[in-house]
């Protein structure tokens, strides 16, 4: 159930973030649900890392976590300290990287519909990093469509299968 906590409010942070980016959010509010879904995520990462049963798995599910976890507590923090976001931009670009691998593990070991979501949303994930990457670093003026894509996935790869896990209906 914590993937289904973890999704569902990754859910809100992209879709709010979208919504950010499409100049529906002011720069200091955007803030608050980056830092409640990072802590929240750092949390669940934690008890991934080192919570009773902790393994390799889990270990590796934990890190992946908190590239979403840094993410997020990045983007809060760049409100407040007037960056401009190249730091942030670069970051994304390593976590666009990561998921190449993850994306292609994941789908390689595939055994049920949920493995095959997994893998995608680990692809989509990996593409709006890079939109990030393209827009904080070398500044191409795609902010309106990022932020379109930021609300999509959220509802695609966040809130919904979040949702759908929280309420039992998937697993």
């Amino acid at each position: 159930m914590l993937l289904g906590l973890a999704l569902f409010y990754v859910g809100a942070v992209l879709c709010l973030n979208g919504l950010w980016l499409l100049g529906q959010i002011g720069d200091n509010e955007i803030a608050v649900i980056d830092i409640f879904v990072g802590s929240l995520t750092l949390l669940i990462s934690l008890y991934l890392a080192f919570g009773p049963g902790a393994d390799l798995g889990s270990v590796k599910g934990a890190a992946l976590t908190l590239l979403f976890s840094f993410t997020y507590f990045w983007v809060a923090i760049n409100r407040y300290n007037g960056a401009d976001g190249r730091g942030l931009g670069w970051f994304c670009l390593f976590v666009a990287v990561t998921a190449v691998p993850v994306t292609l593990q994941t789908l390689g070991g595939a055994k049920s519909t949920w493995d095959v979501w997994l893998g995608w949303s680990w692809a989509a994930w990996g593409v709006l990093w890079f939109l990030f990457f393209l827009l904080l670093v070398l500044k191409k003026p795609i902010a309106r469509f990022t932020g379109a894509v930021t609300v999509l996935e959220g509802i695609l790869t966040g809130w919904l299968p979040g949702f759908l896990l929280l309420n039992g209906t998937l697993s």
